[in-house]
């Protein structure tokens, strides 16, 4: 959705500088372009009658947009990056909840922009879009394990309801590969990629066709990420700064993890994790013999998003939700009460996902589970490990 930004933008400025040209006195150079810029946001209010639109931006900024009486409008929908494809609209077209790129010249402040472009994506089509994307996922999609990497092909093996399966992925010709940012899986912040950045053990999420026998997929879409899950002990909070240090139980080392508005904080109730610890427990840590086997590489399938894939693809950079399956442990995280910080207390046991940030004793939480008590403890031992635990990651603005 970046690009899209940023071919929309330069259709715009070439748009007014080709005005100002045209406007310019014969015999007299033409003069300076004013320093217009873009402003991408999502619709907090719009108010007509006093010409103006109120922004908030994708940094969290609040930005007013001052529309100019030579002001254009126009509707382009989700996925089109050609202005000459847009329709034309007014400014009562605009509703909250739309996303919205506005260009023109920004206040010394960048507090406000006085705009004479007006681009819009409205709500219900972004919606349209995501749903059709959720759809295809659900049907095209698939999420696993970077086995190998090699020339233009890789080598996953996904999990399924059949256990885990070989799969050659090849790019499609115009097939869209990102790579998601040091400590986030927003797809607004991840970035374009290639084949080559792909690593062994990496996670990864592809859409596109299977061939007849199921061994080959044709991608059109290819998002990788190297990801990984601590068991930890809280040393201290700050909500102010929201931010926590823990004790990484492997290696009893120190962490500072940090939570952002995407960060998904969920505590298991004791039924609930006591029952996860039974399922999950093989037979050698005492579980009774004829006992189920644990879920294979339980919860690791979903990596960024939790096997959804697709967020935000339909406006503007924006954040929504794509397809694929979570597990039953997402699934079953989804039913669990939501905490804050201030739930949370020095001693307690988490278990938290993240992406493979910039400093190894830094990370920025995607999901965050207390209660776990009962998941790290082996039976008849005091001490706590992670083992093979893992979660589906859920975040990336999908709550």
């Amino acid at each position: 959705m970046t690009t899209q930004i940023y071919r929309l933008a330069a259709c715009a400025a070439a748009f007014a500088a080709g005005s100002l040209l045209a406007q310019s006195p014969a015999g007299q150079p033409p003069a300076a372009p004013p320093q217009a810029t873009s402003t991408v946001g999502v619709v907090t209010k719009a108010d007509p009658a006093a010409r103006e639109i109120v922004l908030k931006t994708d940094a969290g900024a609040e930005v007013t947009i001052a529309i100019q009486p030579t002001a254009s409008f126009r509707r382009v929908a989700p996925g089109e990056t050609d202005l000459r494809n847009a329709s034309t609209i007014a400014i009562t077209d605009v509703n909250a909840g739309d996303r919205v790129l506005a260009r023109g010249r920004p206040s010394a402040d960048q507090k406000s922009v006085a705009a004479t472009l007006i681009v819009v994506m409205s709500k219900s089509d972004i919606a349209n879009k995501q749903a059709q994307e959720r759809a295809d996922w659900d049907k095209r999609g698939v999420i696993g394990v970077v086995t190998a990497v090699g020339g233009d092909q890789i080598a996953l093996n996904v999990r399924g309801p059949g256990g885990n399966k070989p799969l050659i992925v090849i790019p499609a010709k115009d097939a869209v590969i990102r790579r998601y940012a040091p400590d986030s899986v927003k797809f607004a912040d991840a970035k374009p990629s290639r084949i080559e950045d792909i690593k062994t053990g990496d996670q990864v999420r592809a859409r596109g066709d299977k061939s007849d026998d199921g061994a080959k997929m044709t991608a059109d879409e290819i998002v990788s990420g190297s990801f990984r899950t601590i068991a930890a002990t809280v040393i201290s909070i700050d909500a102010s700064e929201n931010i926590m240090r823990v004790t990484n139980l492997d290696g009893k080392k120190p962490v500072v993890v940090k939570i952002n508005p995407d960060t998904v904080l969920r505590k298991l109730p004791p039924q609930m994790a006591q029952m996860l610890a039974a399922r999950n427990r093989p037979p050698e840590d005492g579980a009774a013999a004829g006992a189920p086997a644990p879920a294979a590489e339980n919860g690791s399938r979903g990596g960024p998003g939790g096997g959804r894939g697709g967020e935000g693809r339909g406006g503007f950079g924006g954040e929504g939700r794509g397809g694929g399956r979570g597990g039953d442990l997402q699934q079953m995280l989804e039913r669990t009460p939501k905490i804050t910080l201030a739930d949370l207390k020095p001693g307690d046991a988490i278990i938290v996902s993240s992406t493979e940030g910039t400093a190894p004793n830094q990370i920025t939480a995607i999901t965050l589970v207390a209660g776990v008590e009962p998941i790290l403890t082996a039976p008849g031992r005091k001490d706590m490990a992670l083992g093979s635990w893992s979660l589906d990651m859920e975040g990336g603005g999908a709550q």
